[in-house]
């Protein structure tokens, strides 16, 4: 019963099949006009097609085809005539009417129209029992002008071969178009920017991208002449401009392909680049005598020579990539294998056979190259890729393994460190110690060997020693850049002796910022700066009045010690406290100026 269903279903699809042809005309019949450039009209009855290069090579001329026809097969609500090809310009009429136009019929070497087939809608109205067609057209040499066989019928039957046809021929080549473009960018782009990054001294690009970046593009103009009616040159020069595209995509392709397999240096990769690349520069002065000199055959003969030259290729090429090859090199030889197969059908069916409204299949097939440059670019991605995630884990294990020896070396300079800061603290201990409290015991010691000295001076003497161990502790324990609280320990140790000598103690200190830049190191030497000032004011000024002044001086500080005392020549060589001022200010990048004179002693230090 299911072998039954099928059987009946399989009849009715062919009887429908049938029906639908049934419905259109192919009109193949037809009374000429022929008129040759510059000869007088000659009539004849043709078949079509008519393929004008076939039937008057190397000449140009006009045309005008009368086609009688009856009445339409089936009724429908509306007509159409379909033409897979026409022209290179012309004009069709119906019945006295003009159904449609393009180009000059006066004007050879003009745009061609020829290239894609024509949709000509026709009003119910215009049909009579008896209908003639009649279609003029202008033919140029070497452009495939003529006149296929119309096809007329009911407008949805017509419509669906005019678009299978159209689709094949003009949508399928805008795509062509765009992928083989953006193919020859990208190849370009990769071509300009990668380097062989061990060839430092100069750019090394490799000629693979090149090559096939190129031929993309020479495709890509060779194709898109199929949708460019009116071309920006005239006729023959376009003709040769895309002809020789045809050529430099075959050669840059086949040079591509010997990149591909490594095959530069291999003898008979080097003679089939010799071959293809003589052969292109031999196709413009060719390209120019075939088509200005109406010689069809040179370049047929110039399409077979690459013919001959890739099938000869292609077999060792192949042969080679099945034995022993990188996936690449099959990829690519598939792709040459496939196009020297379909460039031998086009050869034959455009250049030696009669036929004349087929589609051409290179343009097509040509779509493998693109894919297999595509396939080579991802390949090497991954690859490289794999290569940088490699390193990467390389590079991140080595870093890890430094940080750790990094880390252990950290912290030993950082226990030295903490050593070598804990030596330094005890040798600036022990030197303030020794020029502060040991300098005041050694000279009370002197005193008391003297005998000279009064209980007083050995006292007084003591106390400054006391007051310089009190002021080396106090060292320790200063803020960076703190002056307010530095200025006040001073007060707090000193104003008692400043009491005890009847010197009255004037405390001018007004809010000060910090001083970012001074550190610890500079905090005391600025102390004992301070505390030289004061002690020279008890011990030799026999002042009754003693000011300490500070204040904000810009993001600084001006500091200054006054009392008024009897004075000292400031200009003469300056003693031991003064010069041990002077040393300190300077270790530590500060201005001091000293001015004296009977009943005013300034010191003034200031802090930038």
């Amino acid at each position: 019963m299911r072998a039954r269903s099928l059987w009946c279903g399989l009849v009715w699809a062919l009887l429908c099949w049938g029906n639908a042809h049934a419905e259109v005309q192919e009109l193949r019949q037809a009374r000429a006009l022929i008129t040759l450039q510059g000869g007088a009209p000659v009539p004849s009855s043709v078949e079509l097609p008519y393929h004008w290069d076939r039937r008057h090579p190397g000449l140009a001329g006009t045309a005008t085809f009368e086609i009688d026809f009856g009445p339409p097969a089936t009724s429908a609500e509306s007509y159409a005539i379909y033409i897979p090809r026409l022209g290179n310009a012309y004009e069709i009429w119906l019945n006295g009417n003009l159904l449609e136009k393009n180009g000059d019929l006066t004007k050879f070497n003009g745009g061609d129209y020829a290239k894609v087939p024509r949709f000509v809608p026709v009003a119910t109205d215009l049909l009579r029992p008896s209908n003639r067609l009649l279609i003029h057209v202008r033919t140029d040499v070497g452009r495939r002008g003529g006149l296929a066989a119309p096809v007329m019928g009911p407008d949805e039957e017509v419509r669906r071969l005019y678009r299978s046809d159209y689709n094949w021929r003009a949508t399928g080549t805008l795509v062509v178009v765009v992928l083989s473009f953006m193919v020859g960018m990208v190849a370009l782009a990769l071509w300009f920017t990668q380097t062989d990054p061990a060839r430092a001294y100069r750019a090394v690009r490799d000629p693979m991208y090149l090559l096939g970046g190129l031929a993309e593009l020479f495709w890509t103009v060779r194709v898109s002449d199929v949708l460019i009616e009116n071309p920006p040159l005239p006729w023959p020069a376009w003709g040769m401009v895309t002809v020789m595209m045809t050529g430099g995509w075959l050669t840059c392709m086949g040079s591509f392909g010997v990149r591909v397999a490594g095959w530069s240096e291999l003898r008979p990769a080097v003679w089939f680049n010799r071959m293809t690349w003589t052969l292109f520069a031999m196709g413009l002065p060719l390209i120019a005598w075939a088509l200005v000199f109406a010689s069809p055959h040179v370049l047929t003969a110039w399409y077979g020579a690459y013919a001959l030259t890739f099938t000869c290729f292609i077999g060792f090429f192949s042969w080679r990539a099945l034995r022993n090859a990188t996936p690449s090199h099959r990829v690519v030889a598939a792709a040459l294998f496939v196009n020297v197969l379909v460039g031998l059908r086009d050869w034959f069916v455009f250049r030696i056979s009669p036929s004349y409204a087929d589609n051409t299949l290179l343009r097509y097939s040509s779509v493998l190259f693109g894919l297999a440059l595509a396939y080579i670019v991802i390949t090497r991605f991954r690859e490289v890729s794999t290569q940088a995630r490699d390193l990467m884990n390389n590079l991140s294990s080595r870093i890890s393994q430094k940080e750790r020896e990094l880390g252990q070396t950290y912290r030993q300079v950082e226990q030295l460190a903490r050593e070598q800061e804990r030596v330094s603290e005890r040798t600036r201990i022990l030197r303030d110690m020794h020029d502060g409290v040991g300098a005041h015991l050694s000279a009370a010691i002197r005193q008391l060997q003297s005998g000279k000295a009064s209980t007083d001076d050995v006292l007084q003497t003591l106390r400054y020693t006391l007051d310089q161990l009190k002021l080396s502790i106090d060292a320790m324990h200063l803020l960076p850049g703190d002056i307010s609280s530095l200025l006040a320990n001073l007060r707090y140790r000193l104003e008692p002796r400043f009491a005890a000598s009847d010197i009255e103690l004037q405390w001018v200190v007004g809010s000060l910022e910090p001083v970012a830049h001074m550190d610890a190191n500079a905090m005391r030497q600025l102390q004992f700066m301070v505390f030289e000032a004061l002690s020279n004011v008890l011990q030799h000024s026999q002042a009754t009045t003693l000011a300490i002044e500070a204040e904000m001086a810009g993001a600084g500080v001006c500091l200054r010690v006054v009392d008024n005392g009897r004075g000292f020549d400031a200009a003469a060589a300056p003693r031991k406290g003064l010069l041990s001022m002077r040393e300190r200010a300077s270790a530590i990048g500060v201005a001091i100026a000293i001015e004296s004179r009977p009943g005013r002693t300034a010191v003034e230090i200031r802090i930038p």
